[in-house]
């Protein structure tokens, strides 16, 4: 889905995302932003790339992190929840996951990411993608789109 139609869909509802990002690194938050007005919609985010962020500022539980890792759909709802929890938005969006060149390993191969969403009415929901771009950047791009794309799936369609 596209940032336009994601705008327009917020604005309507009058509801606003926040988002929690490891190895997108601002990437989905930057791309929130382009639309004229998105400070309506988009107050901004967390980037918790490494260092225990995800747990200290993010509410990640020590024992879930160690127990699940970094790169796993509890880690992805966690930080989706605590960034929504943390900024007071409706929305909360996250990305985590494996951007390459190096750093895979097995079960979780480089291009592998999770991305989630939390919102109203116990939404929760962690998805597992496999980007496949030859490169970091396109990786890094393939799951900020899978990112926006969770969030237009659960947004109510805007009217008019």
């Amino acid at each position: 889905m596209t940032v336009d139609e994601i705008a327009k869909r917020l604005l309507a509802q009058g509801r606003r995302v926040s988002v929690a990002e490891a190895d997108t690194c601002g990437l989905v938050g930057y791309l929130l932003s382009t639309v004229p007005g998105s400070s309506k919609y988009f107050p901004g985010g967390v980037i918790a790339y490494t260092g225990g962020l995800k747990q200290s500022i993010l509410g990640v539980p020590d024992d879930l992190y160690a127990a699940k890792g970094s790169v796993s759909p509890e880690v992805a709802s966690a930080m989706a929840r605590g960034v929504r929890d943390l900024t007071g938005t409706d929305y909360g969006l996250s990305v985590t996951g494996v951007a390459g060149p190096a750093g895979g390993q097995p079960g979780v191969p480089i291009g592998t990411f999770y991305v989630a969403v939390a919102g109203p009415d116990g939404l929760d929901v962690a998805e597992r993608i496999q980007a496949d771009a030859a490169d970091r950047d396109g990786n890094k791009r393939q799951a900020a789109q899978a990112v926006l794309d969770l969030l237009g799936r659960h947004l109510p369609a805007a009217s008019g």
